[in-house]
Parts: C-alpha cells; structure tokens; sequence
C-alpha cells in the first residue's frame, strides 16, 4: 500500500541533514541503515552506502532512482545457481565447447592470415 498524498514520501532527516550544503563529488559514501528512505532529487550525485543486514553496499544515486527507496537497490539475499552435481557438469561440459569452438574460430581466422600474407 503506498503511503498517502497529504504525508508526502518518506525522507529522512538525517540524510538530508548529511547532505545539506555539501557537494556530490568531494563528499565520502555516506552510511545509511534507512532502506525505507524515499530518493529524492537533492541526493543525485551522491554515494550512499546502504546497509543489506550484514554490510553496506555502495550505490551512486542517478537521476533515474528518484522516487525509488534506497532498499531496492541494496539487495538483501544472494542468489546461489539452481541445480546440484548435473547442473556443474552441463555447465563444465558447455564451457569446454566454447573453448574448443572459439579456439577453433581463431585458428580458422589465423590461417586465412597466413594465406593473404604468401
């Protein structure tokens, strides 16, 4: 449910405080634990550090973010593949033809070289 338009979005004060009168560029990473902090246009430019529950995470705020909360862009979980052994030897057995195919697309492309050369 998204919040009402007589409160306005949330930004917190702190943030705003940190940033006021400071400058993009010259500014550090900016630690946050405020995930639920709405992006507003006063903080393009800056670096926030933003906390996923074990470290921060540094994130450059763009003009496109704006509107977004701080959270979305500091995930929380980590993927780890699908799959068990089969998966790891598709995969094994997939990278091993790549190789062989690009090795052999560079050697096709070394001996037509090699025939302009003569």
């Amino acid at each position: 449910m998204t919040r009402s338009l007589k409160k306005g979005p949330y930004v917190d004060e702190r943030l705003l405080k940190k940033i006021a009168g400071k400058k993009p560029l010259e500014t550090g990473v900016i630690k946050t634990w405020s995930r639920a902090c709405v992006i507003s246009p006063e903080m393009v430019g800056f670096v926030f550090g933003i906390h996923n529950g074990k470290t921060h995470i540094e994130v450059l705020i763009s003009e496109d973010m704006v509107g977004h909360r701080l959270g979305e862009f500091s995930l929380t979980r980590k993927f780890v593949k699908h799959g068990g052994k089969i998966q790891k030897e598709l995969d094994v057995k997939s990278k091993e033809a790549e190789i062989s195919a690009s090795q052999s697309a560079k050697e096709a492309v070394d001996l037509k070289k090699n025939n302009f050369v003569k």
